[in-house]
């Protein structure tokens, strides 16, 4: 069996941790807060850092990787050293993710046909190609070992591609991104080319998309004699572009259009949220 925690979600830093909840070991996504930030809400989820047995990184920008460093320092002290998967574009694009390279192990991390899977903490991590603005960019389908139990994690991508779309499917828990409401990114504040650049292929997701994309999943998983989500956590809610309560309604709608009973939870900046 599995858990999410969430540790932060958003422009100002990502960083989630997948646990396998017999083991109490689990994998890191993502660490772009702080050490503080990221040891208080471990603590709050129950979850003992020391027992990350792999860090993967979804891509270099800075809200995914400016606090890797510290935070492997800081686990270091507590005698956890986990390999980071990552790949090696997003290495050479940023100065945060090379001095993690000169001081810690990193293995190459792709997502091409056949690519190994990754197991640790007794799980498998299955890394699929995402559309994003990055050197390479990355979603993870997280997979129990021992009893099949699955997450699929899919933030920073300006659409769904098949392959995602085929990892998205069949999982307990779906952590998905739901960045902006049009409208809204329209009227915002951004300069227009950042709000064009959010608003293409290689940008993130609207909670419309985000919605046509869980429709299409419950619909597929339906044909096909698999699992529905039982929860979904909208991710990457943008504080100026988007609103919390409008994600949570917008995938709610669609779940009900669905006639799905799955929970929608919202992955937040500054707090936790955990599902198990």
């Amino acid at each position: 069996m599995l858990a999410l925690h969430v540790l932060a979600s958003g422009s100002s830093g990502n960083a989630a941790v997948v646990e396998n909840v017999v083991t109490g070991a689990g994998v890191l996504i993502d660490c772009g807060i702080c050490k503080r930030d990221f040891l208080s809400r471990c603590d709050q989820a129950g979850f003992d850092p020391a027992r990350i047995e792999a860090a993967f990184v979804t891509h270099e920008h800075g809200d995914h990787v400016k606090g890797l460093g510290v935070v492997l320092r800081g686990l270091a002290k507590l005698g956890c050293q986990p390999p980071i998967y990552v790949a090696r574009g997003c290495v050479a694009n940023s100065d945060a993710l090379a001095k993690v390279a000169e001081a810690f192990e990193v293995r190459e991390l792709a997502a091409a046909a056949g690519a190994s899977v990754i197991e640790a903490a007794g799980v498998r991590v299955i890394p699929f190609a995402t559309s994003h603005d990055a050197a390479a960019s990355f979603g993870f389908r997280i997979e129990d070992a021992a009893d099949g139990d699955a997450i699929s994690y899919l933030t920073d991508s300006g659409v769904v591609t098949p392959a995602a779309h085929a990892a998205l499917a069949d999982v307990r828990i779906l952590a998905l991104e739901s960045n902006h409401d049009p409208k809204m990114l329209a009227a915002g504040p951004y300069p227009y080319v950042v709000k064009q650049r959010i608003a293409s292929d290689a940008g993130h997701l609207s909670n419309g998309q985000a919605a046509a994309e869980l429709a299409a999943l419950v619909s597929a998983s339906r044909a096909a004699g698999q699992r529905e989500p039982q929860t979904v956590v909208a991710m990457h809610i943008s504080q100026n572009n988007n609103e919390y309560s409008l994600a949570k309604r917008t995938l709610e709608a669609a779940l009900a259009e669905a006639n799905c009973a799955a929970d929608v939870l919202c992955g937040y900046q500054a707090r936790l949220t955990s599902v198990r």
